[in-house]
Formats: C-alpha cells, structure tokens, sequence
C-alpha cells in the first residue's frame, strides 16, 4: 500500500505539471504568436497530432538541428522526448531503443527488439541498420505501445519514425551547416534541392562528422589513442510528379563509419557503491587489447502514390544492406593486473547483410463517415555475424571464430477501419495476421567446440487488433482511450563454448492506454498527457554475463508495465518559448522460477539461493523509472536580425544496467543539459551560433561488464562550440 500511496502522488504531480499552461496564458498578450500545428503521420494518413489516438512525441527539425550540433549519433534523442531511451555497449553503430522502459539490451549481431525503427518508411530491422545518422531531417516521431495494424512489421513496444526533407518542385533551394567543438569535433552537413524540370525533381544531402582520439593509452603509452570516429553518410532522392494524381520518389543512401569502439575501462566502479573510484579519469585508460570499429552500409527505396477517384494506392519497395561490419574491443576493460583475473577480447563481425521489404497499401477517400486502411506488407533478411576470440597477452592473435547465417522471412496483412459516429464522436479499430520464419545455422566454427545442434528453426503467426476512440470536448480539447495488442517473434541467439544455440519463443503484450490532447490559449500553447497499463506474457529477455563472457535468452511469464507521459509546450512571453515533457515508466518482471548466476565481483541486492540470483520483482534492464526534459529559449529583436538564448535539460533516474539488482551495476541518475547562444539575420538565412553539450560535465558509469571485474563505459564529455549556418 506504501508503494502504490507514491506511485499515485508522483503521477499526480506530474499530472499536476498541465496547469502550467495557466499561468503561461496570464502573462502571454494578445499579441502573441501561435505555435505551428503539429502534424504526424503516425497513422499513416498527414493528421494534427491533437487528433491522433495514441501517444506520439514529434522532435522537429528545429530542436533537432540544436542536438546533433555536437556531431552525437542517434543516442542523443535519449530522454529528449518522454518514455524513450536509447543507449548502445557498441558506440555509435548499434543503438538500442527502449519505450516505456521496454526493450532489449541483447548485444548479439542478429538481436531483436521490440521497438521498431522506421526510415523513410523502411523498417530498419536489424540493430546495425538502426544506427544510420540524422541529417536533413524534417522530423523524429516517436509512437508509443504495440503498433503494427498500420506499419510494416508488427512491433509491441513502439516505433522510432525519421522522415527526411523530401525532393520539391518549387525552386533550386538547400542550407549549408558547419560547427567545430573540443576534441576537433567537427560536424558538417548540407543539402540542395534541384528542381530538373516540371517534373522531376534532385535532393542530395551529405553528412561528415569527425572527433580526434583523446583518450591516453598507459599500457602502451600512446597518447591520444582512443575515443575518436569518421563518419560520412549520403543520401539522393528523385522525385517524379508528372501530376497530382502520381509520384514516385527514388532514395539511394550509403553510411561509413571508422574509429573507436565502445571504450571499456577495468574497475572504474567502486565496491559496494555504484560510484566511480577515486582519482578516476576520463582522459585515461590501460587496455592491452586492440580498439577500433568499421562499418559500411548501403541501401534505396522506392515509394510510389497513386490518387485516384475513390482511394489512394501507396508501394513501398525498400532495401538494405551491411557490406561490412567489425567492432574490436578490449572487453576486460585493462591489461593484467590483480583485478582482471582474466583477459577477454573480441570482435563482433558481419561480413554480408541483405534485407528486402515491400509494403502495399490502399487507402479509402470517402466523403462520409466511413473510412479505411488495408496492405500487405514482406520482409525478407539473410545475413551472416559472428564474433572473433583474441589473446590480448600474446600481440592480440586470433583465437577462435564463429560464424553464423540467419535467414529471416515474414509477411502480413493488415488493416484498419475509422468511423465518425458524429462530429465529436470517432472510432478506430485495426486487424493484422502476421506470419514469421527464421533458420539459424552455424556456419564457420574455429577453435570453438559448440554444443549442439548446430541449426535451429523456428516459425510463429499471430493475429493482433487494436481499438480507439476519440472525443472531442470542444474544438481545441480531445480525450482519447486505447486497447491495442501486439507480438514479436521468436528469437535465437548463437552458440559458443559454454552455450548451445538458445531460443527466445514469441512475446506478446496487450496495452490500454487513455489521454487528453489539446490546443490552449488560441494556439499559443499545447498539452498532452497519457496514461497506459501493459502486461507482456512470455518476455524475451537476454542473459548477459555473470559468471562469464557469454549471452543466452531465456523469457519470463509475464512482465507488468504502467506509467503516464506529459507534453507541454508554449509561448510564455512573445519572446520566450518553452517546453517541458516527463514520464513515469514503472516496469516488473513476474516469474518467481526466474534466475541467473550470481556475478564475480558485485554486491547482489537479489536472493541468492545455490549460487542463482531470483530475478522476480525486478525492473527491466534500462528502464528508468522517471524521464524529464525542458527547453527554453529567448530572442531579442534587433534591427537587423535576432539575438536568441536556448538551453536544453534532459534528466532520467537510476537503471539496472542487468537483468539482476547490485550495488556496483546499478547506473547512477543522470542529468545533461545544453546551451546556445546565436544571431540570426536576413530574414532566417544565416545563423551563428557557440553552443555547449553536456555543460555541467556530469560523468557516470552508463553501461558495465560485470563477469570478472567491475568495468563499466561512460557518457559523453563536455563540448564547447560554434556553428554557422546558410541557406539559398
């Protein structure tokens, strides 16, 4: 009862954070300017995200331009919007998306998660693919709960969608961003628009982002060995508009990406605290194993409309590929010493990935109050990954190699219905058959004695439905409920010495959620609040180290989620915008069978019972039970131009890096905040800019390895910069 009194008054307080918009509205003037409608295309149709039934954050191309100043990869949009979380023990090339504290944390090259990543409306499927950079970008939604009675692959926590600025007709037109920090971090970005002729139109967008190493190796003495990257990445889209009623629209995008990998640093964590050792520093690391990371990716879509007289048709053809893929590290974190009682280092592999999808859609136009959706959606993937075991005692030589090849098909059909009961009055409800296969083989064994079998296949289908209403108060207010079911496939991971190949069997989830969305003070402000109640049955969860380097999934009974998310944005003065977002995201894993092998060198807050840590009542891995985030920013007119202030904050709580609770592996609260100060003239076409990144220089230990020492990596440093910006 004590628990449950908290959990009401902390949801009551963020609750209580919507009436802010009151006293916004007392001192903003009549002259005040009125925020841009929001629209989202979170169901498919171009809609004002007050009138969508599900909770859906958009970061726009304004916001997103502040964040990426720093050259950050897609780790950034962590806590930048209310329930999501993103964070990666593999550096810039394998980010893993959690939505309501529901996610992921397995590392293996053909991992699975149950929060979807869609670009340019293709599905990212695998969680290499999901790291490609944010440039050029119109906008981030981020889609919360099961989704998949509108979107290509059925996903039960939710969906990270980008959308880049498109091909346009109008007139030769592009922008051009420069910035430089610390480190000699470099982050260089543009873009034009060609129009060819009445009906075909060029986009050509280009990324290149650099940071020197600036991390000392003292085992070998090298300075500056560590902690840098190269990154470029491209991107050309065609348009074809002959008329109103066709378009096809051409993307041919490529991404490489060279430097460190995840850096690990040996016993950085204190015993029986989750503090960092004294006399810690960042600058500073004894690895005696190599470091580096390379990846090239390649892939193009097609997307053709049709607008007819009675529906419009939509085709998707998308396809992905990793051409190369290796990311090396010293795992152990140190060279010899007392506390590494044992070497480990490896590198994760995937010399070759194909991934093709298609979706087909149909969408109704009718004058009345019916209207529908319906498609048809194929997924296809083979690829080969593996791992390579090293001696980082004897020069770093190879000593072991595995290699496996998944082989993964699914399609669906799915669709959904909308009826207007009256003009206040709206319901929704949607339909998806989904069928999945996968066959997983060893392929190349080195070194390495496998427990059988050495292939394994699996095949699951599933039916999944979702219901909505929507109710409009008045013109500016609408309150919407939600009940929406959905399911992830089985999952395998590889085998090794220890492990025989491991099967994950299908999750699902059933989700009720209910919120309020609204338009305030004559647009001037906007608010949204939610909350929702998930339980998952048969949880796909991964095993991570323990008593050694080894992975292995297993699932729970049944995992509970509740929560509640809240946006607030406005005007508080003509010359002051601000926004604030928060979340409260409660998680539990119910399985009183559940457990693992107790860790080497931490402090267990579980029951230990013959040497196994009992795993019930615990949160899921990342999942921050409090996630905040405000922005503000203030401009002052001039003659000539603006003068503008803008801070950022994000803030999340403590986290369990495991699927255990310890002392040591227990990740600290952590808040980052942002600031920038720019003049802006000629009417917006010219920017410059000094900006700051994670400005208190806050450290914390965000990941760790727990099977022989405390190792753990950390956030990103501090940055100091300036940006300039044209466009033409």
């Amino acid at each position: 009862m004590i628990k449950l009194s908290k959990m009401h008054k902390r949801l009551l307080a963020l609750g209580a954070a919507m009436p802010i918009g009151s006293a916004m509205a007392q001192s903003v003037p009549a002259s005040a300017p009125q925020l841009e409608t929001v629209t989202v295309t979170a169901q498919r149709r171009t809609e004002n995200i007050r009138e969508v039934p599900v909770s859906v954050s958009s970061l726009n191309n304004e916001k997103l331009d502040v964040l990426l100043s720093g050259g950050q990869d897609i780790r950034l949009l962590a806590g930048k919007v209310p329930s999501l979380n993103v964070e990666s023990s593999t550096g810039r090339v394998f980010p893993r998306f959690y939505i309501r504290g529901y996610g992921n944390s397995d590392f293996s090259i053909f991992a699975s998660q149950p929060v979807s990543l869609i670009y340019d409306d293709v599905v990212q499927e695998n969680p290499i693919l999901k790291g490609f950079p944010l440039f050029d970008t119109k906008n981030v939604e981020v889609l919360r709960g099961p989704q998949g009675t509108l979107f290509g692959r059925n996903t039960p926590a939710g969906v990270v969608k980008f959308e880049s600025e498109k091909p346009n007709l109008k007139k030769v037109e592009g922008y051009y961003n420069l910035s430089w920090a610390t480190y000699n971090t470099a982050n260089v970005e543009g873009a034009v628009n060609v129009p060819l002729s009445k009906e075909w139109a060029l986009r050509v967008s280009a990324l290149r982002q650099h940071r020197d190493n600036f991390v000392d190796n003292t085992t070998t003495g090298k300075q500056d060995a560590l902690e840098g990257y190269n990154e470029h990445a491209e991107r050309v889209q065609l348009l074809y508009a002959p008329n109103a009623a066709f378009n096809a629209l051409f993307n041919v995008h490529q991404r490489t990406t060279t430097g460190s990998s995840r850096v690990f640093r040996a016993n950085i964590i204190k015993f029986g605290s989750n503090d960092l050792v004294d006399g810690y520093d960042n600058g500073k690391v004894a690895n005696n194993g190599l470091n580096y990371q390379n990846l090239r990716t390649n892939g193009a879509s097609m997307r053709l409309s049709w607008d007819l007289d009675a529906v419009k048709l939509f085709s998707i053809t998308g396809y992905e590929s990793v051409g190369k893929y290796e990311s090396r590290g010293d795992i152990d974190g140190g060279s010899v010493q007392p506390g590494v009682p044992f070497q480990v280092e490896s590198a994760a592999t995937m010399p070759d990935l194909k991934q093709l999808s298609q979706e087909f859609r149909v969408e109704s136009k009718n004058a009345g109050p019916l209207n529908w959706q319906s498609g048809l959606y194929y997924f296809h993937e083979d690829g080969k990954g593996g791992s390579d075991g090293f001696d980082s005692t004897k020069g770093n030589i190879q000593t072991s190699h595995l290699l496996s090849q998944q082989v993964n098909t699914a399609w669906a059909a799915f669709g959904s219905v909308n009826y207007a009961v009256s003009d206040a009055f709206s319901l929704r409800g949607g339909l998806r058959y989904t069928y999945d296969k996968k066959r997983f083989a060893t392929v190349e064994a080195v070194n390495v004695v496998q427990i059988a079998p050495q292939s394994v296949g699996e095949s699951k289908s599933k039916v999944n439905w979702d219901v909505s209403a929507v109710y409009k108060l008045n013109k500016d207010v609408n309150v919407y409920a939600r009940v929406a079911t959905g399911f992830r496939a089985p999952s395998i991971a590889a085998a090794n010495d220890k492990v025989a190949i491991t099967v994950a069997d299908a999750e699902t989830i059933t989700s009720y959620e209910a919120g309020i969305k609204a338009d305030l003070f004559n647009r001037r402000a906007r608010a949204s609040f939610s909350v929702y109640d998930f339980d998952i049955k048969n949880q796909q969860l991964t095993v991570v180290g323990g008593q050694s380097n080894v992975t292995k999934l297993i699932n729970a009974a049944k995992t509970k989620g509740r929560g509640a998310e809240m946006d607030l944005e406005g005007f508080v003065t003509s010359q002051l915008k601000m926004s604030i977002g928060g979340s409260y995201n409660f998680t539990e894993i119910r399985d009183p069978s559940l457990s693992l092998p107790a860790c080497r060198t931490c402090t267990p807050l579980n029951p230990v019972v013959n040497g196994q840590m009992l795993l019930n009542g615990n949160a899921l891995p990342n999942a921050p039970k409090w996630i905040a985030n405000a922005t503000a920013r203030y401009s002052i007119p001039l003659e000539n131009g603006e003068l503008f202030l803008f801070t950022d904050w994000s803030y999340r709580t403590k986290v369990n890096f495991f699927l255990y609770e310890s002392k040591e592996f227990t990740g600290k609260p952590l808040t980052e905040g942002g600031v920038r100060i720019g003049y802006i003239w000629q009417d917006g076409k010219y920017e410059l800019a000094a900006y700051g990144r994670n400005i208190t220089n806050k450290q914390v230990v965000t990941g760790a390895i727990d099977f022989n020492n405390r190792t753990g990596f950390v956030n990103e440093p501090r940055l100091w910069g300036v940006q300039f910006k044209g466009g033409f």
